[in-house]
């Protein structure tokens, strides 16, 4: 478990973000490439994503399908506090559709988004171990599917956006095609320094950052439980 005073040091040493050339990002592919990009320097951490999204997708308590960790910086003048939304990536090679014994996790060709077929699902929980960024949420009695972000696809379906992209604030969440060279999307990645978290792992997610520090360490980011930074 993580202590504030942990946290301060997260961005020392270990493996730093990996910085995502625009040109490679928006290489056009078939039909709608759906993500999301994160710009942390519009953040404030004030949490409505994870309850509008709670509220939305009727989640279990305790098992948040987005979740926004406190990570601190050491800088010449101090410490700098950064709100780091964190959730499924919805990779264009994940490993939890390779783990799933019953084909109930599969990555839809039309827009990417990878989804879980309730109907399918056999409760075994083992892609929540397989997903390298603890995005899913296990049912502890093995009685439910795990929880993830699913773009809200009830929502996005009828031409609306994910309800966390909708109530934030600070319009710190955007969100659509990537293959759409005029979407905010694409525009942010094409006139900023993009990162992504454990892009060597090979999953190739599709939820960006702009505005992190090159120093920042992702994987001690994803380890982060944001209780612990409040007690």
């Amino acid at each position: 478990m993580l202590d504030r005073r942990s946290i301060l040091k997260m961005v020392t040493g270990g493996i730093a973000l990996t910085l995502i050339p625009s040109s490679q990002l928006l290489a056009q592919t078939s039909g709608k490439r759906l993500v999301m990009v994160f710009d942390v320097r519009r953040c404030t951490g004030c949490m409505s994503c994870t309850v509008s999204c709670a509220i939305e997708n009727q989640t279990d308590a305790g098992r948040n399908r987005t979740r926004v960790s406190q990570a601190s910086i050491e800088q010449d003048d101090g410490f700098a506090t950064l709100a780091v939304p964190l959730q499924c990536n919805h990779c264009s090679n994940p490993v939890c559709v390779e783990v799933c014994p019953a084909d109930a996790t599969y990555k839809r060709e039309e827009d990417g988004i990878v989804v879980i077929d309730y109907d399918k699902c056999i409760h075994c929980q083992r892609c929540v171990a397989a997903c390298p960024y603890g995005a899913r949420q296990k049912d502890t009695h093995y009685k439910k599917p795990p929880e993830k972000c699913n773009f809200c696809i009830h929502r996005v379906s009828e031409g609306l956006l994910p309800t966390c992209v909708e109530t934030c604030i600070g319009e710190a969440r955007n969100f659509g095609d990537l293959n759409d060279p005029n979407s905010t999307v694409s525009q942010l990645i094409k006139n900023n320094d993009v990162y992504a978290m454990l892009a060597s792992e090979g999953t190739q997610p599709n939820i960006f950052y702009i505005g992190l520090p090159e120093q920042t360490n992702d994987k001690e980011t994803l380890s982060i439980n944001f209780l612990d930074w409040q007690r």
